[in-house]
């Protein structure tokens, strides 16, 4: 087929707004749309083609093709790329949400990152994406009680990616993962659905306590570059964090915080969120 087949294929594709669709027609439209973008891309960079046949053409579905890429990335001399393609496949289906829940991801990417072209990039080549997938099926471990390979797949993560995501952490999705070099995501954390994080955010604990000692995001928040939530705090709906604030009380819903330590400098519309927007200014016009 032709690129201009192909590109003429690809406009012929409904185009509706996908948070408006169910879920399984979700993945399906997305999981259509990213074979298209694989057949230009073969004629683009036909050097690369062997991987994207592999990765996307050669599979039967998004989820082989999640675990198929996080495998390629993530395998190691401990843990075959087979034996991980393996893991991967069987955490992505036991759960029937999940194959839903990585499509919000990567569609998150593609709705809120201006560099962000088509699907097919961040699938094969963004870290906060591979970080995240990676770190459910990590999670999926965890719950399954096989502790051990669960790490195993953090500290893989950790060390491809630069994110270091606990197994036990609870994440939304429709969560996008920018960069995500440097990303701390302690154990007791939650993350609700449709959150920005971005480089160098630490969601900590504070000092040496157990239990439950990490930060709560509610939905819509952005955590900016550099951010440092630390402590069992909640980050209020639709709320701002400013870079390199470091954050050590609650944040209510629908503010902006920024400083050290972070205070309180503008309120938001209610019903706005940070997260899709992407907005980083810290709005002092209408500071308190």
């Amino acid at each position: 087929m032709s690129l201009g087949a192909i590109l003429e294929a690809r406009s012929a594709l409904p185009q509706v707004p996908l948070r408006m669709t169910s879920q399984s027609s979700t993945v399906e439209a997305v999981w259509t749309e990213l074979r298209v973008e694989a057949e230009a891309a073969l004629i683009e960079e036909p050097l690369y083609a062997g991987i994207v046949q592999a990765t996307v053409l050669d599979q039967q579905s998004i989820a082989q093709a999640f675990a198929y890429r996080l495998a390629h990335r993530l395998g190691d001399s401990d843990l075959s790329r087979l034996a991980m393609r393996d893991l991967c496949l069987s955490a992505f289906e036991a759960d029937p949400h999940a194959s839903a829940h990585a499509v919000r991801d990567l569609v998150a990417i593609r709705e809120r990152d201006p560099t962000c072209r088509r699907y097919l990039d961040p699938f094969l080549f963004y870290k906060g994406l591979a970080a995240l997938e990676g770190y459910r099926v990590a999670h999926w471990l965890w719950h399954q009680g096989r502790a051990t390979l669960a790490l195993h797949v953090q500290s893989r993560i950790s060390e491809v990616f630069g994110a270091d995501i606990h197994p036990a952490a609870q994440i939304g999705s429709g969560v996008f993962i920018d960069h995500a070099t440097g990303v701390v995501i302690g154990e007791t954390t939650v993350i609700a659905d449709d959150v920005s994080i971005l480089q160098s955010v630490t969601l900590g604990g504070n000092g040496k306590e157990s239990g439950d000692r990490h930060p709560k995001i509610a939905r819509g928040v952005l955590l900016s570059v550099g951010a440092k939530v630390l402590g069992n705090i909640r980050v209020g709906e639709g709320a701002k964090v400013g870079a390199a604030a470091v954050v050590l009380n609650d944040v209510p819903a629908h503010t902006t915080v920024a400083g050290v330590p972070a205070r309180v400098v503008s309120r938001l519309p209610v019903g706005e969120a940070p997260a899709l927007s992407m907005d980083q200014s810290f709005g002092y016009g209408d500071g308190i």
